[in-house]
């Protein structure tokens, strides 16, 4: 059970490792391919949330916002792997904040072809945070059921013997 449990967290955090190290390696001067993508989106949703807030909202740099996706999504992936879990919270943390930005399918309507991508995108980003959940459910129900456990076994006591 040790073995598959490793083993299906090395895959599920490939995902995010392998993501995070090729926005590293595509980074550049300029952010790479990856900020040139989030730079229009990012700056669409600051003047949603200012619109929104009513207060102008500071510039971000969007390399920034690239440098902490990929630590977000290299540290995250790497403590998963060993089963830490705020290594899941780092990536949902990630998923919860980042997702809604990149995949805005919102912005569109249903008969446009970029909808259909982003909303597939979007479902699996859920999904994904889905089985986060779960995971760290998981950790929380295993260290509380061990401490009480461990609890209700100090608080046996021996019965004894009976006078004959």
């Amino acid at each position: 059970m040790g073995f598959f449990s490793f083993l299906g967290r090395v895959l599920f955090a490939s995902l995010f490792i392998l993501s995070a190290w090729q926005m590293f390696n595509d980074f550049g001067t300029d952010g790479g391919p990856a900020a040139k993508v989030l730079a229009p989106k990012l700056h669409l949703t600051k003047a949603h949330l200012s619109s929104r807030l009513g207060v102008a909202l500071p510039d971000i740099e969007v390399k920034q916002v690239v440098w902490v996706i990929v630590a977000l999504k290299g540290l995250g992936g790497l403590l998963f792997v060993v089963g830490n879990v705020f290594g899941a919270y780092l990536l949902a943390f990630y998923l919860v904040v980042v997702g809604p930005i990149l995949y805005d399918f919102y912005n569109y309507g249903p008969q446009d072809r970029e909808f259909s991508l982003l909303f597939t995108e979007f479902l699996q980003s859920v999904a994904l945070l889905g089985a986060l959940l779960f995971f760290i459910g998981m950790k929380n129900s295993t260290t509380t059921s061990s401490s009480s456990s461990s609890k209700r076994n100090l608080k046996k006591r021996t019965p004894k013997p009976k006078a004959a």
